[in-house]
């Protein structure tokens, strides 16, 4: 056996960059992959309709969410025609940090029960974005269905 596998690490984590600046007068920007995400950086004007980092940070659970429903299904199998997902994440100002982040992901699926909490738990347990906000606050969340047609 490898060593690396005594401790658990067979591969080198994967890393992902991005790069962002400031555009001036609250605005900013980050680039991820090949997409340009403009973003809302100021601090005491108005709110200028773009996300801020929050809302990015809100982003990027959904997206985790969404893709390790898309993973798991290959996995499982499991059959779903849509899934969407809405999150909140609740802030508190002493200290500055996430309080707390509610989600319900609705699917399309005729899965019985029993496999949609058997995905679920899959989505808690694997989820990098997920489990790395869930060592820093409460996440509660729940899996609403929907049949196809």
């Amino acid at each position: 056996m490898a060593s690396d596998e005594m401790h658990g690490s067979a591969a080198a984590p994967t890393t992902y960059r991005v790069a962002a600046r400031s555009l001036g007068e609250g605005r900013a920007e980050v680039t991820a992959g090949t997409a340009v995400i403009a973003f809302d950086a100021s601090w005491s004007r108005p709110p200028s309709g773009l996300p801020g980092p929050a809302e990015l940070l809100a982003s990027a659970f959904a997206a985790c969410l969404l893709k390790n429903v898309e993973r798991v299904s290959q996995l499982m199998p499991f059959r779903y025609h849509g899934a969407e997902v809405d999150v909140t994440v609740r802030r508190q100002d002493r200290p500055p940090k996430f309080a707390g982040i509610v989600y319900e992901l609705r699917l399309v699926t005729d899965e019985p029960a029993h496999r949609v909490e058997l995905l679920h738990e899959n989505l808690r347990r694997f989820g990098t974005v997920y489990n790395t906000l869930a060592a820093a606050c409460a996440i509660e969340g729940h899996i609403v269905t929907t049949a196809p047609g």
